[in-house]
């Protein structure tokens, strides 16, 4: 039995030392690097279409129409998508100056099915690029032409720099999410793109030329359904790229229960990916796709507050075999050294992006917010998510 745990905590440490030494490269490559502006100007851009999902978002669905409104060319155009809604959310969008189209089907629910319908509407007259921001989304000024004219020049999925922000007097659970947020969408994503590297795309702010999402592309009910279509894309050769100078912004919802929810929703979609990483790595090494393979790397990271657990009981492991032989010492340094790498990134991670949620004292307290995770996580295998559920918008 010794011997059996031992091999066991052998290769825990080996596969948590690997995991975090993938996200130390990113974290290392991203935390000093600042985006330059969008510029304006420059070539003609291309035709584009805003698609915005949209369910039940009536009363607080005006604020992204109208910025997206504000920034559309001549030649740009805003679609949103009325998902199985039972307000006013249609009526709204069409006050408020809008293309809208309704969708009622009950039986597929989820933001993947709303814009599989918006693309089959523009089918007869398709535009060159289709740009997604969700109904809680603000684009940032300049972000929808940055983000339609690197995805025509590319002809790659696009990704802009998705930020979550936390509301104003917000409590100490809600800042550490938003420097969870930050760390896995702003800096690591930084350090891909410094590397040259693909990002993962993240739900809002996605732009894609007409030939990737021409048919069925977006049509899943996945909760990840956003993770899914970029690890799908990598894998025929076009890998999303991070628009870094391109900017959307939505907040966490102030009501714990809307909190969670979300955050459960999408570490179970993330964790539910993970089974398609070893086939996805082994076609990407088969065939030299650099791309789905750094995708896939990306993918095998867990959240933030999992991989803080994964370590520590690492550290359990490394500990107890640490009197065994030469084999436990190197045990036990390998996961002395998993732990050191991880708070380095954390701390980096906070220095360049989480300061402005979480002073240096409360971050001492991220060991009881790991701590409340764990039902999350016994969650995804006892009792897992599967279905979309929307997230309360109010703050």
């Amino acid at each position: 039995m010794n011997a059996l745990l031992f091999a066991v905590g052998g290769a825990w440490i080996f596969m948590v030392s690997l995991l975090v030494l993938l996200l130390v490269v990113q974290v290392l490559a991203g935390w000093r690097y600042r985006p330059r502006a969008v510029a304006a100007g420059g070539a003609p851009l291309p035709s584009y279409v805003v698609l915005m999902p949209a369910h039940d978002e009536a009363g607080t669905i005006g604020g992204p129409i109208a910025a997206v409104l504000k920034q559309l060319p001549a030649n740009g155009r805003l679609l949103v998508v009325a998902d199985n809604c039972t307000d006013a959310t249609a009526a709204e969008a069409r006050a408020l100056g809008a293309d809208v189209i309704e969708r009622q089907d009950p039986m597929a629910r989820g933001k993947g099915h709303a814009l599989a319908f918006g693309v089959a509407h523009l089918a007869a007259n398709p535009p060159q690029v289709v740009l997604v921001i969700d109904a809680d989304t603000t684009p940032a000024t300049g972000a929808l032409d940055a983000l339609a004219a690197t995805a025509a020049d590319l002809q790659r999925p696009v990704q802009a720099l998705n930020l979550m922000l936390a509301p104003p007097g917000s409590s100490l659970r809600i800042r550490m999410a938003a420097f969870a947020w930050a760390m896995h969408n702003q800096v690591r994503p930084f350090g891909m793109h410094r590397l040259g590297l693909p990002c993962q795309l993240m739900g809002t702010g996605m732009g894609f030329p007409w030939s990737c999402v021409a048919g069925d592309a977006f049509a899943s009910g996945h909760l990840a359904e956003d993770q899914q279509l970029g690890l799908k894309l990598a894998a025929a050769g076009q890998p999303p790229i991070l628009c870094p100078g391109a900017l959307v912004e939505s907040w966490f919802p102030l009501e714990n229960a809307a909190l969670e929810g979300q955050k459960k929703r999408w570490e179970h979609g993330h964790l539910s990916l993970v089974k398609a990483v070893p086939p996805l790595l082994w076609r990407a090494l088969r065939t030299r796709n650099a791309g789905a393979m750094a995708l896939a790397l990306d993918l095998c990271i867990p959240p933030l507050a999992l991989l803080a657990l994964m370590v520590l009981v690492a550290c359990g492991f490394g500990a107890w075999m640490a009197g065994s032989g030469w084999q436990g010492g190197l045990a036990a340094a390998a996961a002395a050294l998993a732990l050191a790498g991880f708070a380095m990134a954390v701390l980096l991670a906070w220095y360049s992006a989480g300061r402005r949620w979480v002073r240096l004292s409360e971050l001492a307290s991220a060991p009881l917010y790991v701590l409340k995770k764990i039902p999350v996580y016994a969650g995804f295998l006892f009792k897992r998510q599967k279905e979309w559920v929307r997230t309360s918008r109010q703050r």
